[in-house]
Order: C-alpha cells, then sequence, then structure tokens
C-alpha cells in the first residue's frame, strides 16, 4: 500500500507543479521587470526571489533552481534586449494572471522586490515604482490597493 500511495502523491504532486506553472513564470517574470528596473540585478533582490519562493505555498512545490533559472532568463532578456524582453516578461504574465487575486498577489510581490531597493537609493526606488505602477496598469490592479503613490 505505501508504494501505491507514494505513486498517488508523486502525480498529484505532478498535476499542482503543472497547474501552477503560469503562476510560477508570471511571477518570476515580473520579480524580473522590477529588479531590471534600475539597470542592474542586485544580491538583495537576488535573496528577495529566493524568500518568495520559500513563503508562498503556490511556489514551495517547485524546485527553487528551476525558478532562479526562469528569474534569470528573464532578467537577462531584459539586460540585453530591453523591448524583447519585456515583451517575453509580458507575455508570461499574461499568461498566469487570470483573475484580480493572482494579479494582486504578484504587483505584491513585486512590491516586495522593489522594498529591497530602499537602502539604495531614490532613483532605485523611482525606476521600481515606474514599473509597478505600469504593471498595474497592464493587470487592471488599482496601485492605490497595494499602497502605491500615484498622482
Amino acid at each position: 500500500m505505501s508504494f501505491l500511495n507514494t505513486l498517488v502523491n508523486n502525480f498529484q504532486d505532478s498535476l499542482e507543479r503543472n497547474r501552477n506553472r503560469p503562476f510560477l513564470k508570471a511571477t518570476m517574470a515580473a520579480c524580473a521587470l522590477v529588479a531590471t528596473a534600475d539597470g542592474v540585478v542586485s544580491l538583495g533582490e537576488r535573496v528577495r526571489v529566493d524568500q518568495i519562493l520559500e513563503t508562498l505555498e503556490a511556489l514551495k512545490i517547485f524546485d527553487p533552481h528551476e525558478a532562479v533559472d526562469l528569474f534569470n532568463d528573464f532578467s537577462d532578456a531584459i539586460l540585453e534586449s530591453p523591448h524583447t524582453g519585456h515583451d517575453k516578461a509580458l507575455a508570461a504574465l499574461a499568461d498566469a494572471a487570470k483573475d484580480q487575486e493572482t494579479k494582486t498577489l504578484i504587483i505584491r510581490i513585486c512590491c516586495a522586490i522593489s522594498e529591497v531597493s530602499h537602502d539604495v537609493g531614490k532613483d532605485t526606488i523611482a525606476a521600481d515604482q515606474i514599473e509597478i505602477v505600469s504593471l498595474c496598469s497592464r493587470l487592471g490592479v488599482d496601485p492605490k490597493t497595494c499602497d502605491l503613490y500615484v498622482e
């Protein structure tokens, strides 16, 4: 019976990963968009991505290396070719951001990435905030619901 339970559990885990894969891609794309907004991905931003992967239940089911590879792929694409990289990241966001709850969660994750920049300087914070407000607009999320100042 133990062997059968193991098979069933592995199958259920696999199904859950497949179901949440678009969310993983969207989250890593959004993180990359915010992290690259100032033209560089800092160590603090990378650490924050790791913390997010360890914290969110929907992302804990994935191998962290797979998620970090996605983040690096999106970040590298954005830094190498901003227009093409942004389009690739936004396409991943569009695939996963179907309901308002998911959209808002993605924006809150972006805010968590941006918080790392508070020690760096005002220009970095401004670039991050502009990117987040732009994502809010694309996703149809009111920036005020995520405590973002917009005027």
